[in-house]
């Protein structure tokens, strides 16, 4: 049995992406397990996982553009930017007008220079930015950029007269901060917001369609694994099939001559296996990830 493959989970909320690389190293009976993008313990939906030889796809995973539906409350902000941490600040926002909403997010859209929220896993002089805040330092991170391609309002609620919560769905580039969307878009309004609800719908390619429970997984194991290593390259990335004499020449980290293929592509052995993950650089395909054994 082959455990080399990726599975699409549909994370629940309340966990965090380390408790859900365990279930499943418990699950597929191997240690060699890991994740293509955290997902908050708040957080729920598309979490894509390596298990065995496919742990070293992951790096191109997480560098996937993220599709995510999320609900923004507006009038309250927290020291976290989503329902997890403490009410730090409460603006009454009953009186801000659906355009202006509109119109705050349409400031968000594109591309953008974001600052991170404070508590997130960045590091700062080697320590995460999460764990300053919680010892009580501030943080101040720079902006960096970043595109939403997609920031679609869905729906405006009025809860009460002190909030109003809206229902987004945001498409963006790897390293977005949704609960930095939230924030900004309060701020922009004058009224403060934050994050209460987030579901990843989409990682690259992988969406919701395709995405496993834990429980549903806890029924089939350890065939846990939905994408073979093989299927979730072609998935993922351009393809180039190997001539016999390239597949050797590749297997012992040897470059190939130019496909003409641009970014990262798999090169597959004449029985289908998957050999390489290359990038043309220098008149050569030089390979990147080499898959052997």
């Amino acid at each position: 049995m082959s455990t080399d493959g990726l599975v699409v989970v549909d994370k629940a909320a309340g966990m965090t992406s380390h408790d859900v690389v365990a279930r499943i190293r418990r699950l597929a009976r191997t240690r060699r397990v890991g994740h293509g993008g955290t997902l908050d313990p708040m957080a729920t939906g598309v979490l894509v996982i390596g298990v065995g030889r496919a742990t070293r796809l992951l790096t191109y995973v997480i560098g996937s553009a993220k599709g995510y539906t999320a609900t923004i409350r507006l009038g309250q902000s927290t020291v976290t930017d989503d329902a997890e941490g403490e009410v730090v600040a409460a603006t009454p926002a009953g009186h801000v007008s659906d355009g202006a909403i509109e119109a705050g997010l349409g400031v968000l859209t594109g591309e953008i220079q974001q600052v991170p929220s404070a508590v997130s896993a960045i590091k700062i002089d080697g320590k995460r930015a999460y764990k300053r805040v919680r010892e009580g330092e501030q943080v101040s991170l720079a902006a960096r950029p970043v595109t939403v391609s997609r920031l679609d309002l869905v729906e405006i609620r009025r809860p009460s007269p002190e909030v109003v919560d809206i229902d987004v769905e945001v498409a963006c580039s790897s390293g977005t901060y949704v609960r930095a969307i939230a924030r900004d878009l309060g701020d922009g309004l004058g009224v403060g917001g934050h994050l209460t609800a987030l579901r990843r719908t989409a990682v690259g390619g992988f969406t919701l369609a395709e995405a496993s429970t834990l429980e549903e997984l806890e029924k089939v194991a350890p065939e846990v694994v939905n994408l073979p290593l093989a299927d979730a390259a072609r998935r993922y990335f351009p393809a180039r099939d190997a001539s016999a004499d390239e597949a050797k020449t590749l297997s012992h980290g040897g470059p190939l001559d130019r496909a003409g293929i641009d970014g990262p592509y798999a090169v597959f052995a004449p029985d289908g296996g998957l050999l390489a993950i290359v990038r043309e650089r220098e008149g050569r395909a030089r390979p990147e990830v080499v898959f052997t054994g």
